[in-house]
Parts: C-alpha cells; structure tokens; sequence
C-alpha cells in the first residue's frame, strides 16, 4: 500500500527552518533527557521516512512534538504534525487536572518505573508544561482544595504532620550527602503510600489542614529534586508541579516560591533561559519573595540572578546577586528547614554559576573556589563533589590544565558514594574538556580519564 506524504510534519518542519539532520539532533538531545535510549539512533534516515509517510512508534511522536515545540514556541501535539495519537501526559492541562488524582497516578507510575525498571509513560520534559497558571488559578486553589470532600474516615493530627516533616528533612539530608539516586524509592514510596493519603482524610480545623498541604508540599517537591539530581527530567517536572499546586492549595506562598525557583533552575540546566527566566521571575513576587524568610529570599534572588545570566542580561544579573548578597547577609534563624543548606558557599556556587555562563571565568573561579573552602563537605558532599568539577571546567577554559587535572581529582575522590545525575554530567563534562587536550597532558590525563570512565559506571 502506498504511503501518503505527510504534509503537516513537512510544514511544521520547514518552519523551523530546520534541515532534516538538525531536526534529528535536535530529537536526539529531547530523547536524551528523557532516557529514550531507543531513539538514540535517531538519523536523517528516520525523519524523512516520517515525512514521506511511515508513522513513527512508541515514544517517538511525543519525543518528536516536544522537539519542535522547543523550536516553534508554541505546543505542537501529534494532530499538528499528522500524528492523531493520544498526547502524553503533561504540558499545561496539568495545572487543571485535580491535585489528588495527578498525585496519586504520578506516585503509581512512579514506583512502576523504581521496582520494575520501567520508563514513565510520559516522553521528555515539557517545556510547553513550563507556562504558569493566571491569577484567577492562584486565588481559587485553597478554595478548591477547602471544598474538597474526604474521602476517609480517618482524622488528621499534629502527629501525622510531623511525621512527614521529619521524614522530608531525613530524605533531604541524605540527598544532599548522597545524591538524589540515594533512597529515592523510598522517599517516593513514603509519598504515595503514607503522606498523600492523608489528604483526602478529615481535618480538625483549617489550620491543620493548611499544615498538611504544606507538608506533602514540601515531601512532593523533594520527590521533584531527587529526580531533578537523578536526570530523570519529567518527573522531576511533575513533582515540581504537584508541588506548587499543594503549596498554592495551603496558600504558602514563600513554599511556591521555593518549588518555582527549582524549576527555574531545572530550566536553565536544561537550556531554556526565557522559560527560566518566567519562572524565576514567578517565585519574585511580593506574594512569595515578599513573604519569605530573608535566607529563602537570598535563594529566590540567586537563582534570578542565574536566569538573567542564561538568557544575557549582564547588568540584571549582577544586580540580582547584590541583592542576594544583602539578603542572605540578613538572615538570622528563621529560615523554615528547607533552606537550612543555603549559606555562604552555597551562595558562592550559584554566583559563580552566573558569573561563569556570563563567561566571567576568572570571577567564577573566585566564587567557585569560595564555595569550595566555606562549604560543610561532610553533610552536602554532593554539592562539593559537583562545586570541584565546575572549577576545574572554569580553570581549564583558562589555559591551567594542571590545576584543573587536580581539581578534577579531588571531584572523583568526593564523588565516591554519590549516586547523582548531576555528578555524573560534571565527570562527562570533564571528559569533553580532556578530550582535545589529552595528547599534551601526559600520562596525568589519561590516568584521569580512565579513572572517569570506570566512575561512570557506578555513579549514576
């Protein structure tokens, strides 16, 4: 049977401007950070046969849409490019999609994926799922969520609050020593299966019930962060935006702030500077920034500054980290427990992040090496391991191969018994940096790119 040329992918095609092999390395890099690794073959071969007609399979066509809406600007689903399948889940419906039930199916699917190995039935990380909910949406949230019928004969206490807090800063100490990959099962399993039931329970008062939203909240987004640290994008992305929508139902606005400005982070880790640059400027007003604490206002302030340096803005950007420097300097002890790690060197590390995609390498380094010195390496050795190998990155572009082999050394050494996506992007990183200067670095080099390689296969 003949095929029938697909005109619908062919235009939305030609208005990227795009060759057909762009548009294969473009799905390549989506098919990437969402662990297709079947598509990761992915060639110019592939898209002309779509475009001539055969139907691409399995997660491809969602791979495929989220591509060209990165490019395009705008959602592009299957039904645009010829494809009538069902869309993945996600993209902005997602903040109309009752909170229990988008929970409840996220929870199940994930401990799927941990216990059987299997992918999340949704493709990549959506960048159409990134635009924000209007005013209106804010406002009715905790409206909503006060209507909102139990379903359970069970009445909720102070106890059963506790319990989860506890549980978060437990999960939250051993990610930041041991990577988002170490006891995520466990955390997500606690989530789906002890903290989320409790909200569709009965609640004593309003206040009791403000206080578990803000818990699950809280548990929920570091969910999101574990599978941030892990690579694993789009539930991370979900996590992230279950989060919000708990903190938004318990009013807690200084909490939806701090979960916004994890996914600005996500974003500008991912390439997706305008998108980060919302966000941020989401977590930014009077509403969350406003009301937070003056450490978490230091946080939300940086991570501006770090958006405002992917998308260019030299003078935003070094305005904004004045005033998280200001702010953090104003910080005392009633900071909730959630940033209990931001301080002096973390504050140095995302400086000299910014200052760094600015392509201020010397300031970086000054920043970097600060962190390096000020930061309490036993309890936050995922965030020191990560530190060393961007400032071994930022002395190389400087000519120091020497100084950045040894940096790099002291990265893998703090590497051991991490378990993060993260850390494993910075040994990669490093691979790349050696590459074309491995034939003039001597036996030091390659001794560290084989002791890299062999990390690679324990540490992710």
């Amino acid at each position: 049977m003949a095929r029938t040329r697909n005109e619908m992918l062919a235009a939305r095609i030609a208005e990227t401007g795009w060759s057909q092999p762009r548009v294969a390395a473009a799905m390549l890099r989506v098919a990437q950070e969402a662990g297709a690794t079947e598509l990761y073959g992915i060639s110019r071969s592939h898209i002309a046969m779509w475009v001539q007609g055969t139907r691409p399979s399995g997660r491809a066509p969602h791979i495929l849409c989220e591509t060209l809406t990165r490019k395009l600007g705008r959602p592009i689903t299957p039904t645009d490019i010829g494809l009538e399948l069902t869309q993945a889940p996600g993209g902005s419906s997602e903040w109309s999609v009752d909170t229990l039930t988008m929970l409840g199916e996220l929870g199940s699917d994930e401990l799927d994926m941990l216990h059987r190995r299997k992918m999340l039935t949704s493709a990549a990380y959506s960048v159409a799922a990134l635009a924000l909910p209007g005013t209106s949406w804010w406002e009715k949230a905790p409206v909503h969520a006060r209507k909102r019928p139990p379903a359970s004969a069970r009445t909720v206490t102070m106890a059963d609050i506790d319990d989860i807090r506890q549980t978060t800063a437990f999960y939250s100490a051993r990610d930041q020593q041991r990577g988002g990959g170490a006891g995520r099962s466990a955390l997500v399993a606690h989530l789906s299966l002890e903290a989320a039931p409790l909200l569709s329970a009965r609640f004593p008062n309003e206040q009791t019930r403000v206080d578990l939203h803000s818990a699950v909240a809280e548990m929920t987004y570091l969910a999101g962060w574990t599978a941030f640290d892990a690579s694993e994008h789009r539930a991370a992305q979900r996590y992230f935006t279950l989060a919000v929508k708990l903190a938004a139902e318990a009013g807690d606005g200084p909490l939806a702030g701090h979960v916004l400005r994890a996914m600005a982070h996500q974003a500008v880790d991912l390439g997706h500077p305008q998108q980060a640059l919302d966000l941020s400027a989401a977590s930014m007003e009077p509403t969350r920034y406003g009301k937070a604490s003056w450490r978490e206002k230091a946080l939300l302030g940086i991570v501006h500054a770090r958006a405002l340096a992917a998308s260019g803005d030299r003078s935003g950007t070094l305005a904004a980290i004045s005033r998280a420097e200001r702010d953090l300097g104003r910080a005392a002890g009633d900071a909730p427990t959630r940033v209990g790690f931001f301080a002096e060197a973390s504050l140095a590390h995302e400086t000299a992040c910014a200052l760094r995609d600015l392509g201020d390498t010397r300031d970086a380094e000054i920043h970097f090496q600060r962190s390096v010195a000020t930061r309490r390496r036993q309890l936050y050795t995922r965030t020191h391991s990560v530190t060393l190998g961007y400032l071994a990155t930022v002395q190389v572009r400087q000519g120091r191969l020497d100084e950045a082999c040894h940096t790099w050394t002291q990265a893998l050494d703090a590497m051991t018994d991490v378990h993060s996506g993260r850390a494993r992007d910075v040994i990669v990183r490093m691979q790349r940096d050696l590459s074309p200067v491995r034939r003039r670095g001597g036996r030091s080099v390659t001794e560290l790119g084989n002791r890299a390689q062999e990390m690679l296969r324990t540490i992710g």
